[in-house]
């Protein structure tokens, strides 16, 4: 039986990025579906490209951000379940067949998730590297996720609609993580199909990856400190990025403190923290090898060891200081 999917897009000055978005899901081989964009109140001419497609159009008449889009979007949906997904991911050709297989076989207290093609739009190295990594952290524990990615995240209707949906006071991110983790604690059940797929348009550079990095770990500590779940397996906040980013400062450490007072004996430690490093994210290079080869798995292995703990690590402590001034209130 096919299920009437309605696609929930909110966008906010993604020009860029929106009209590739609805021509990729116009371009489904599904039929039964309607897409919902809301426009939160772009400052570009996001909607002269809008109004160019069949979709149904929700313009807000000031900035409200993503949670509330999405769910302005989800309550004039039609549709039997919704898919949300963002004005930079563009689905593929079968994304919602599989989608509407995976409805099928799952029942209404079920919030399914999917994830990104490994390789993304934009096909240079920062934006991979990032594609890569948060393909793996998602789809490495599909039958029991902490929480389902509001870039492709699939719900019943009604499911969405009684729980309230996202959190509009919020974090300006984390969003769905904390929509998942109250789904959860009321007994609905996460599942990840990684075959459910959008592409995604980064647009990285260097400096945009590490200030990605650096702006999601601040916002996650302070979450997961308010949570109480610092130490949970994650997603992207994996238990290999934390214990690469242990083993990066721990290392550091050694290094200075070795060299600065001449106790060269704590440089042998190094060596031994790398290979044990090495060791716990050998998944994760196995993935950067089997998406790009062994020169991409080598580049990403060692900007992901040398650099990349280096903004995640300053975002917690961002975070952890941010927390304890606030004393944790937010909402």
């Amino acid at each position: 039986m096919e299920k009437y999917i309605s696609v929930v897009i909110p966008n906010y000055n993604n020009a860029k990025t929106i009209g590739k978005c609805l021509e990729a899901a116009y371009s489904s081989h599904y039929k039964n579906f309607e897409v919902i964009v809301i426009d939160d109140h772009s400052e570009d001419n996001s909607l002269e490209i809008i109004k160019k497609f069949p979709c149904k159009l929700v313009c807000l008449q000031e900035h409200a951000g993503a949670s509330k889009a999405r769910n302005i979007g989800a309550q004039t949906s039609q549709g039997d379940a919704i898919f949300f997904t963002d004005a930079d991911c563009l689905l593929r050709e079968d994304t919602l067949s599989i989608v509407n297989k995976t409805l099928s076989a799952t029942e209404p207290d079920t919030v399914i998730g999917g994830t990104y093609t490994s390789i993304p739009y934009d096909n240079d190295f920062f934006g991979t590297f990032q594609s890569v990594y948060i393909h793996y952290s998602e789809t490495k524990h599909s039958e029991n996720p902490d929480y389902i990615a509001a870039h492709a995240m699939i719900i019943d209707s009604e499911t969405f609609k009684k729980n309230n949906g996202f959190p509009e006071y919020f974090m300006p991110i984390l969003e769905d993580v904390e929509f998942s983790h109250r789904l959860r604690r009321k007994g609905y059940r996460l599942i990840v199909n990684p075959e459910i797929q959008v592409q995604h348009i980064f647009n990285f550079t260097l400096l945009k990856s590490l200030i990605n990095a650096f702006k999601k770990t601040m916002y996650w500590a302070m979450y997961s400190l308010k949570n109480k779940d610092s130490f949970t397996d994650s997603g992207t906040a994996s238990v290999e990025l934390k214990v690469n980013v242990v083993s990066y400062y721990v290392s550091l450490f050694f290094l200075v403190v070795g060299i600065l007072l001449q106790k060269f004996s704590l440089l042998y430690a190094v060596p031994f923290i790398f290979v044990f490093n090495s060791f716990m994210n050998k998944k994760l290079l196995s993935a950067f090898y089997g998406t790009k080869g062994s020169f991409f798995a080598g580049l990403s292995f060692l900007y992901y060891i040398f650099l990349f703990p280096l903004p995640v690590g300053t975002g917690a402590l961002a975070g952890i200081v941010n927390f304890l001034l606030n004393k944790g209130k937010f909402k």
